[in-house]
């Protein structure tokens, strides 16, 4: 008996190139290792997405399945950006190079805009200015998007080291600062400890909470009545 053919899709090939991706990385991501990924030769993938842009497209939409942000509550404005940014970031570091693909992307599309309507309605629900809120979004979503395309970029410099892990790869460039003359550098030796000993989730957090603690500064206090 012959075997059963599984019918080409749009999600078949967004799941393929989300493999090719983890396994080979950015660079190496194309439409005719997505194919090959498949077991069909590379014109049949047009027949679902125009081109690799398209595609890529596709990826970071997928990103948002199955997530939506609360409904806006004005007491606790700052948890709710906070889990959004955490979220945001978990969810790039679940594939290979995501950040980078996310950077290039921008959700103004019919399926992500709803999500960046309730974003804005919870920084307006907080009190903050509009235009304060109107740069509020961007500005978050670039330090989440930033900050973990950082995190990918470190880990594939690692890989191309004899370092085990990120951890022996810290001690390295912390031991680096460590031998510089003090008379020249004297901030950077005294701060490299900080700089290079917190671990990324320690780092995150403290970068959202600046970008927060910014943002709260704008609000006017209520008038009590």
């Amino acid at each position: 008996m012959a075997p059963v053919r599984v019918p080409l899709t749009r999600e078949r090939i967004i799941d393929a190139a989300y493999t090719v991706l983890d396994r080979e990385g950015y660079e190496r991501l194309s439409m005719r290792q997505v194919a090959g990924e498949l077991g069909v030769a590379v014109s049949a993938l047009y027949a679902h997405v125009s081109s690799k842009d398209e595609l890529l497209e596709h990826m970071y939409t997928r990103l948002f399945d199955g997530h939506s942000l609360p409904d806006p509550d004005p007491e606790h404005w700052q948890e709710q950006i906070k889990d959004f940014a955490r979220e945001g970031r978990a969810r790039l570091l679940r594939h290979r190079d995501m950040a980078r693909i996310s950077m290039a992307h921008v959700p103004f599309t019919p399926e992500l805009l709803p999500h960046v309507e309730r974003l804005l309605a919870i920084f307006r629900a907080g009190g903050l200015p509009d235009a304060v809120a109107a740069a509020a979004g961007d500005m978050m979503s670039t330090f989440m998007e930033g900050f973990t395309f950082e995190e990918s970029m470190w880990e594939e410099r690692r890989r191309n080291t004899e370092a085990a892990s990120w951890k022996e790869m810290r001690s390295t460039i912390k031991g680096y600062f460590d031998t510089l003359p003090p008379e020249r550098f004297p901030n950077l030796i005294a701060l490299s400890g900080m700089i290079f000993d917190d671990d990324n989730d320690a780092r995150f957090e403290l970068g959202i909470e600046i970008i927060l603690r910014g943002l709260a500064s704008y609000i006017e206090p209520r008038t009590q009545p």
